[in-house]
């Protein structure tokens, strides 16, 4: 399987952030319409200059690779132009709208009955509006400078009672600790894949679940940090399961050989150095006092055709069907929405962990609010979801992908306790 993601695809956003560009700069040259020249021209400076590094960081990804370039660098060059892309986004519906009504006044000019159109003292509704947009994406651009040096790495550990349906009284209270989408490779030093580890390993958990996306696009970003991850203990074992990333999907190889041996290399490492229990469509069964709990893992099955699907749910699940308990790993939450909780062969599945979402790295989560763009393309997306006895947790993801930061979605560590 070859990348299908190549440069041609950078045509597009270059030329939507020229769009953009030119059409908020109408915003901006409204706002400034009656300031003295010079003031002018300095807005004017401070704007182009910000929207350029939007066009380096393009450049930058085609020059270095994206599955290539990693570090600080990276972090502040592409996390900058997110954030200053991201407001202009904010500010174009209320260039729109203006827009709208400007046309609509134009239209409705062919029936005015006098020549003279008297205009509303004050402030034009162009500048309001302009004002109003400016002022809205720079809060939001304060937001997202804040998700990347502080909200990235405001690490939870949260803790949850899950209820399991006439639990035998040997496995209650076992502690289960989750953590999910490390994406190694967004990372520019160890420092936080430390802090990670030790947030783990305070918990001293019965049992660890990783559950897919180790890395962004190859086995190598793992490298530095083994001997980190290897710090990493649980009473039995750590036990993981490949995500949608682990594949090698998203990075351009010279063959498909070498796709396979970059997957190979990363199986070997969580196997045989980092001493982690790789499930690959398989299951373990463990046994106390003639009571037995089932693990069960798959490779990833989604149900988006841009992600595919490479694990057998079947094949993994044979010979647990009997076990008292019975836990299931799987990356992407919309496989239990497909499968796990629909099919009636599987509804004896107790439990199922999954990630994937991040949260999408940004929304709302306060009292009474619970809210992020993922919701709208992950019905179940962060938290605890139960259909009659089954129950699905899906992490927030430990790491980040993409926009270099977290906002509002902090990244966790999940503590179970079973009841």
């Amino acid at each position: 399987m070859r990348n299908k993601f190549g440069t041609f695809w950078m045509l597009l956003p270059a030329i939507v952030l020229i769009l953009i560009d030119i059409y908020v700069f109408q915003a901006i040259k409204s706002i400034y319409s009656d300031s003295k020249t010079s003031t002018q021209r300095i807005a004017y400076i401070i704007y182009w200059s910000l929207s350029s590094i939007t066009y380096l960081a393009l450049i930058l990804i085609l020059i270095k690779g994206n599955s290539n370039w990693h570090g600080w660098s990276k972090i502040l060059i592409v996390g900058t132009a997110q954030t200053i892309f991201f407001a202009k986004v904010l500010i174009l519906p209320f260039v729109l709208i203006d827009d709208i009504i400007r046309l609509f006044r134009w239209i409705f000019s062919f029936f005015q009955t006098t020549e003279d159109v008297l205009q509303p003292a004050g402030i034009s509704r162009l500048q309001f509006l302009s004002k109003l947009g400016l002022a809205l994406g720079s809060m939001m651009s304060i937001g997202l400078v804040y998700g990347i040096f502080r909200g990235a790495y405001n690490y939870q550990v949260r803790k949850v009672n899950l209820k399991i349906a006439n639990l035998p009284e040997v496995w209650k209270g076992l502690k289960i600790v989750q953590f999910s989408d490390m994406h190694l490779g967004s990372f520019a030093d160890a420092k936080p894949v430390q802090t990670i580890v030790d947030l783990i390993n305070e918990q001293e958990a019965d049992i660890v679940f990783f559950t897919g996306d180790l890395v962004n696009y190859a086995s190598e970003e793992v490298e530095p940090y083994i001997p980190i991850l290897q710090q990493i203990k649980a009473k039995t074992k750590v036990y993981s399961i490949l995500g949608n990333h682990d594949y090698g999907l998203y990075k351009a190889w010279n063959s498909d050989e070498a796709m396979h041996q970059n997957l190979n290399r990363l199986k070997e490492i969580q196997r045989n150095e980092l001493g982690w229990d790789l499930l690959l469509d398989e299951h373990r069964i463990i046994e106390r006092n003639g009571s037995t709990l089932a693990l069960i893992g798959v490779q990833y099955i989604g149900h988006s055709m841009r992600f595919g699907k490479f694990g057998d749910l079947k094949k993994a699940y044979s010979g647990a069907e009997n076990a008292d308990v019975q836990l299931l790993l799987s990356h992407d939450p919309s496989h239990w929405d497909h499968e796990v909780s629909v099919v009636e062969n599987y509804r004896g599945i107790h439990a199922t962990f999954a990630g994937h979402t991040h949260g999408f790295q940004f929304g709302i989560e306060i009292p009474g609010i619970k809210w992020s763009p993922s919701k709208y393309v992950y019905p179940h997306w962060a938290g605890l979801y139960a259909n009659v006895n089954q129950k699905l947790y899906v992490n927030r993801g430990i790491g980040f992908l993409g926009y270099p930061g977290r906002l509002g979605i902090s990244p966790e560590v999940t503590v179970f306790q079973l009841t």
